[in-house]
Formats: structure tokens, C-alpha cells, sequence
């Protein structure tokens, strides 16, 4: 398998974060700069199919996008450690703090970055400071809900990092390209944040 990755981009770093965690090192990575727009490029977009990164390429050819589409598949391959839930009850609660933690913080970081560092221009129509202000206000909102739920649990979605754990940490980290840090006074977030980042699978593309 082939795993189509941008190194700075944080969706590809999920995947890259949940194969340390499972200790997958039989996937070929293959760089794609996507400042230099290779993944507009018309042979990316056949293989593909949209100009996105992560994607997977499969071994008949058979191409995966989406980050958390591409992390259950190699759930399925590796079961352990267990990512998305044990059991229904367990799966449909991980899968709500998976969404929560994309839509309501990671985009919004991730938009907040793209909108505010200059570097990354090259990836919008036009880089907008009302845009990124939005997407800061919207994402800290959702961390003061965040650090009252991890008042009394070390992880966001069950007793064991998950991948509600790794899209949040994933989104919050990208925003060190602004050196942005979350507010002090979130103690049981910035908690879960460092002890999130002192994970060896976190070096993946930090």
C-alpha cells in the first residue's frame, strides 16, 4: 500500500499518528507538495479523485481519501490497539467525540491557521483575518466545553486514547505554525494536550 502524504498537512498526520499507535510500518509513503500544488495535478486527481491528501492506494490500485475513512480501514487490518470502539455502545460514543472534535475544533484550528500564516497563501482563493477569527472564537468555544468534560477523564471519548483523541490533538498541534497556544486557563484541556504530545506516536510528523 501506498500512503499519498503531505508532511505539514495535518489530515495526513492522523493517519500517520493512528500507525505509530498500531506500529504499521509496511506502507510505502510518498510525498505530495501540495504548496507546489501536486495534488491539483490532472495524474493526482485520476489516481484520487479529488485534489485532497491523505489517500491510500491499495494493492489493486483501489484509492481511499478522507483521513478517518483511510484510519478505519487500517483499524480493520490491525485491530489492536482498538481505536474506534470495542463494542456498539462504545463505537457510536467514539464516533460522536470523532465528529465533535473534527467539526467543531480541528476545522476550525486548521482554518484558523490557513487564513492566518502567510506560507500557506498559496492554499486559498484569499486569506481572510475575519475568516481566521471566526474559526479561533468557534474553536475555543468548543474547548471550554472540551476541558470540562476532561475534568474528571484523561481521555476525550473512552478510558484509552482514541481517535477522537488523535483528531483533536492533530488539529490543536497544526496551530503551532501560528504559535498559538490554548488559553492557561483551560487546565484539564492543556492536561490532555501534553500528555497527548508526549506520546511516541505523536512524534509522526510533528
Amino acid at each position: 500500500m501506498k500512503l499519498y502524504d503531505s508532511y505539514r498537512a495535518p489530515n495526513p498526520r492522523r493517519v500517520r499518528w493512528v500507525m505509530a499507535e498500531k506500529g504499521i510500518t509496511d506502507v510505502e509513503i510518498v510525498p505530495v507538495d501540495i504548496l507546489a500544488g501536486e495534488h491539483r495535478t490532472p495524474e493526482y486527481r485520476a489516481k484520487v479523485g479529488v485534489a485532497h491528501v491523505p489517500a491510500l492506494e491499495l494493492d489493486d490500485g483501489t484509492c481511499i481519501s478522507e483521513s478517518i475513512a483511510i484510519c478505519r480501514y487500517l483499524e480493520a487490518l490491525h485491530p489492536e490497539p482498538n481505536l474506534f470502539g470495542r463494542d456498539p455502545k462504545e463505537q457510536a460514543e467514539i464516533e460522536m467525540w470523532t465528529r465533535r472534535a473534527e467539526i467543531y475544533f480541528a476545522n476550525p484550528m486548521m482554518l484558523t491557521v490557513r487564513h492566518s500564516h502567510p506560507a500557506l497563501a498559496a492554499l486559498e482563493p484569499q486569506q481572510s483575518p475575519d475568516v481566521a477569527g471566526f474559526n479561533r472564537g468557534s474553536a475555543e468555544r468548543f474547548m471550554k466545553m472540551l476541558d470540562r468534560h476532561l475534568e474528571e477523564r484523561e481521555f476525550i471519548a473512552a478510558d484509552r486514547v482514541t481517535m477522537a483523541d488523535i483528531v483533536g490533538v492533530v488539529g490543536l498541534d497544526f496551530a503551532r505554525l501560528i504559535k498559538y497556544r490554548p488559553p492557561e486557563e483551560l487546565a484539564n484541556l492543556n492536561r490532555w494536550y501534553e500528555a497527548m504530545r508526549a506520546r511516541p506516536a505523536a512524534a509522526a510528523g510533528a
